[in-house]
């Protein structure tokens, strides 16, 4: 009786050595959704990128056979579950809520949300001279010029009778020198050459002498802000200032999760390249992602590349996924770490991200 139970002992205590050796001559189903730059698809149809490099890595000192199984996100993370894919590669944050439904491997890479805001042009002489030149500036110069000569024009047809000394001579003259006046009035310099001696023309240089403040104070903002408004396109430093900002974001996403529960107002996008466009173009303030994400993509935007902020907020980690219970996650996790301690896995990130 004694020799049975000792021998059914041995038989259980040798199962995951037996499942082990068993899945080691079946290749390994590695569940892939593409999420540049840790997954990503090159025109010869070839599988890239930081992950899929880690793993082939890993697979390589494991000596294992694998085969891609290409899923939605949803669907990786549904099969990774049940157990129909023996292992899930991306860019998978490690959350309470998804250990409680599979396990993770040893982390591989360490990130968290960032801010892109649109990039402001260095600011100097010439650039704050070109800045005159913006359509915005010149209409209000070209509107206070026509009503420069408006006034000028009605002072002169009140005044070229009665006051021929001042504001006489041809048409051009006359209205050229109730320009003059208008002009030196508005911006109360009145030097004195020229007034008004008609009572109709003194109710007119009255009414004008009051609207001319309000024309100088506009015209002094219009400058103002045609000066200073590349300085003013983002006030936006850091988290704390979202509260204020149009935020664009991706739906089901931790960057999402994270504006709800802080009540930001953001704009949800298909995809995180719409995202930086609608901050490119000015439809948001700004764009909160995963910062490794945001930055391979602002490679890519070339003339519409956003301005990331430095700082990193709601750390995250990210990890290769098996079934609870998968008898290669130890295996996995210690090949993980010799792969991401040497110089070619950092060499290999840099690649992929450039500097930061």
């Amino acid at each position: 009786m004694m020799r049975s139970i000792r021998l059914l002992a041995s038989l259980l205590l040798m199962l995951p050595a037996l499942a082990v050796a068993q899945s080691a001559q079946e290749p390994v189903k590695v569940g892939i959704t593409e999420v540049p730059p840790f997954v990503m698809q090159s025109e010869s149809g070839e599988w890239e990128g930081i992950s899929i490099d880690l793993w082939r890595q890993v697979a390589e000192n494991m000596g294992r056979e694998y085969e891609w199984v290409p899923l939605s996100f949803s669907d990786l993370l549904a099969q990774v579950e049940s157990g129909d894919i023996d292992l899930a590669v991306g860019a998978l944050t490690m959350t309470a809520q998804r250990e409680s439904a599979f396990d993770f491997t040893h982390p591989f890479y360490q990130t968290g949300l960032s801010i892109a805001i649109p990039s402001a042009p260095e600011q100097g002489l010439l650039s704050s001279l070109i800045s005159l030149l913006s359509w915005e500036f010149l209409s209000v110069v070209v509107s206070l010029a026509a009503l420069l000569l408006g006034v000028g024009f009605v002072l002169w047809l009140f005044e070229r009778k009665r006051n021929p000394e001042q504001f006489g001579g041809s048409a051009a003259q006359g209205i050229g020198s109730g320009l003059w006046w208008a002009a030196v009035t508005m911006t109360t310099v009145g030097y004195g050459d020229k007034a008004p001696t008609t009572l109709t023309g003194r109710v007119v240089a009255l009414v004008w002498m009051f609207a001319g403040l309000i024309m100088v104070a506009s015209f002094t903002a219009a400058i103002t802000s045609s000066l200073t408004v590349s300085n003013l396109r983002s006030q936006i430093q850091g988290p704390d200032d979202l509260i204020r900002a149009n935020v664009a974001t991706i739906p089901n996403t931790a960057s999402q999760q994270y504006l709800q529960e802080q009540r930001i107002r953001h704009q949800e996008y298909p995809d995180l390249t719409s995202a930086m466009e609608s901050v490119a173009r000015g439809d948001t303030d700004a764009v909160v992602y995963d910062r490794a994400l945001l930055q391979y993509r602002n490679l890519q935007m070339g003339e519409d590349r956003l301005t990331l902020l430095p700082s990193t907020f709601q750390k995250q980690l990210y990890a290769l996924a098996l079934p609870a219970g998968s008898p290669l996650r130890d295996q996995i996790s210690e090949q993980i770490l010799t792969v991401t301690e040497t110089d070619a896995w950092q060499a290999n990130v840099l690649k992929y991200l450039g500097r930061d």
